[in-house]
């Protein structure tokens, strides 16, 4: 039987017996070991174990998943985070990675840095925390948040954007997956003034975020146009895989806040990135590290 599914692990401090321990997890699940390998970056490690199942199909999966989820719930798999991917997705010639960019390819949420030079920040980051969480309307918030800037003058975006960082690994990311020839992706509730530069810089292929409105050299505390919203990221997952002639099956969506459900949702498989906990529930696979490349573990780039 050829192997169709890899569990891949990564954690700081990955045992050296993991590929044991997933076999002993995995027992009586009907699976049939094949190979598995380790290595590391000095950052974190990394262990894959490619298996096959009976028929490899969505609901096997998901119950090895589920295996694998309620280990790590009882305390015996502390520390790491294990991915189990269809081997068909990791060996895809061109795949499609798509990610969300506050709190995921960058390490900041922007339209709190905006706030902060209105002294709006804690009031604003409130809100963006419930609308992560799930709890808020995300559309009705961002204008809710937006609003607190209106008056301050457009330099405050200069401002702003010199204070954005990457989230670690995110150019080696970006970089591994442009040069096996993947198409990169980023769609953001966050806004194109501060998007752009960051999206040339790493040579990004697609990229749309909200449109602060800006007269006469002030912000008006209004975006432009239709809000980059939970539905709107899926259609654009949808719009730009079809585009790029890539089947959803052999995309990688990424993202931390309830905003981003249904793209994760949508994607052959969907990576909760330090995320809320609404989004760590239903997502395929988590990283809960800092380390943003995991991503191409998961993805066999």
């Amino acid at each position: 039987m050829t192997s169709n599914v890899t569990a891949v692990s990564y954690g700081v401090h990955l045992p050296s017996s993991e590929a044991e321990i997933l076999r002993s997890l995995l027992v009586g699940s009907g699976t049939t070991f094949e190979a598995d390998s380790r290595s590391s970056n000095g950052r974190y490690d990394v262990c894959t174990v490619d298996f096959a199942v009976p028929s490899g199909s969505a609901a096997e999966i998901a119950g090895l998943r589920h295996l694998i989820a309620a280990a790590k719930e009882n305390g015996a798999r502390d520390g790491l985070d294990t991915a189990v991917v269809p081997a068909e997705l990791r060996q895809a010639g061109r795949k499609l990675l798509i990610m969300d960019v506050d709190s995921t390819l960058i390490q900041q949420e922007v339209i709190e840095l905006l706030a902060a030079y209105a002294g709006k920040r804690d009031e604003v980051a409130a809100v963006t925390e419930a609308a992560m969480r799930g709890e808020l309307d995300f559309a009705q918030s961002l204008h809710a948040r937006v609003a607190v800037l209106a008056g301050l003058p457009a330099a405050v975006v200069d401002s702003v954007r010199a204070e954005v960082k990457l989230s670690e690994g995110a150019a080696e990311l970006v970089a591994a997956f442009k040069a096996a020839g993947h198409v990169v992706a980023v769609v953001s509730g966050g806004f194109n003034q501060i998007l752009r530069p960051i999206a040339e810089d790493l040579g990004l292929d697609y990229w749309i975020a909200n449109e602060l409105e800006i007269v006469d050299g002030a912000l008006t505390g209004k975006v432009l146009g239709d809000v980059i919203d939970r539905a709107a990221k899926e259609k654009y997952l949808r719009e730009w895989s079809a585009a790029e002639g890539i089947a959803l099956e052999h995309t990688i969506a990424v993202g931390d806040g309830a905003n981003d459900l249904d793209m994760l949702g949508a994607a052959g498989i969907g990576v909760a990135f330090n995320a809320k906990p609404a989004v760590r529930a239903v997502a395929d696979a988590a990283i809960n590290m800092p380390y943003l490349d995991a991503v191409r573990h998961i993805a066999g780039v």
